[in-house]
């Protein structure tokens, strides 16, 4: 360690304040475009403001979530590809916040590291502004933390936060799910940002692919495809919650399918999934083919390409999928709600002779 004229400075240790404030420079722009008006600061201060303009909403109730992005975080690494990996922590946080019928309303990012550099920084928090920009919401603030001796080399963290708001009386639930509803599944774009310690283990260790490799099987290179971002759902989701009634929706994440839709269906209710009810993304053909995994770590891992799942009534399914596929979104009816007798599992995946089509 070299020491200034004047002593050991804080630069010395290993963290540039300078550096910090260029980042800040560099981020107020794309910070503003995400700006709803609700925002009353600029970012810098030590509290971001934001109006909740209550005289909308009758009875409004605040819905907050917070998340990272897992061990995603190893692929941008070794990529070494940083302005995406924003775009799937502002997803995997306002995803969990819309399926209760709320609106994303701000969001509060944390990014954590060794060295800050400052190019790097600013790739990273561009790709969580164009997720708030697509998500409706305003980044209003975080923190960036440079911790020498901490993280190793340019390893990183990154965590979000976020607040939504929605009128009691239309709060997603689950608790109106019946016997005879139907499932819709939403489409995902890959692997999202869930089970990457199993699909760095099959495809990267056991395997042995290499990040740039070009599989028969992907369209995209393997780390172009490991790192496709998270689908936003959260204008989707709003634009059916306008016009149609949502019973329960269910954001498939970690646990898969086999976890995520029995957290929105009451325990007289068993959730049933035909599995090929729906396409099969490739990537997940290769993990389980290379792995060997089964069908059911499979199913309890990984989304299987569906990354929401909405439970409606069976009159409301023709006109939520032709919606659906207006807005661009590939859905399908992958199962319904068949009744839990006692002994029942909550889901039961079966198979049908014929693969259903779009």
């Amino acid at each position: 360690m070299t020491k200034s004229n004047e002593g050991t400075t804080y630069k010395d240790a290993g963290v540039d304040i300078e550096a910090g404030s260029q980042l800040v420079k560099n981020i107020a722009p794309l910070v503003k475009e995400t700006f709803r008006p609700e925002v009353l600061a600029d970012i810098g201060g030590f509290g971001a403001l934001f109006s909740l303009q209550t005289d909308k909403y009758r009875d409004p109730v605040l819905v907050s979530s917070t998340d990272g992005v897992g061990t995603k975080l190893k692929l941008a690494f070794l990529a070494d590809k940083h302005d995406t990996i924003g775009i799937d922590l502002v997803a995997m946080v306002v995803n969990d916040i819309v399926v209760q019928g709320a609106e994303p309303l701000f969001f509060l990012d944390y990014l954590a590291t060794s060295h800050l550099d400052v190019e790097r920084a600013t790739e990273i928090i561009a790709g969580i502004a164009s997720g708030c920009k697509e998500a409706g919401c305003s980044l209003i603030g975080g923190e960036s933390a440079e911790m020498p001796g901490f993280y190793q080399g340019s390893d990183y963290e990154l965590a979000g936060f976020a607040v939504g708001i929605v009128d009691k009386s239309e709060l997603i639930d689950g608790s109106e799910v019946k016997v005879g509803d139907r499932i819709i599944g939403i489409a995902s774009s890959g692997l999202h940002s869930n089970g990457y310690s199993l699909a760095r283990r099959v495809l990267l260790e056991d395997s042995g692919y290499r990040l740039d490799e070009k599989l028969p099987e992907l369209e995209l290179s393997l780390g172009e495809e490991m790192l496709r971002p998270t689908r936003i759902y959260v204008r989707t989701i709003l634009n059916l919650h306008r016009d149609f009634i949502l019973k329960g929706v269910a954001h498939i994440t970690g646990g898969g399918l086999q976890e995520n839709i029995v957290r929105v269906v009451p325990d007289r209710c068993q959730v049933q999934i035909d599995p090929l009810a729906w396409p099969r993304l490739p990537i997940f053909e290769l993990i389980a083919r290379q792995g060997k995994v089964s069908k059911k770590e499979m199913l309890t891992t990984f989304n299987c390409g569906i990354g929401m799942a909405l439970i409606v009534s069976v009159e409301d399914v023709d006109g939520i999928l032709e919606r659906l596929h207006g807005l661009g979104e590939q859905a399908y009816e992958i199962g319904e709600i068949g009744k839990r007798e006692s002994g029942d599992e909550a889901i039961l995946f079966f198979d049908t002779e014929r693969r259903k089509d779009d």
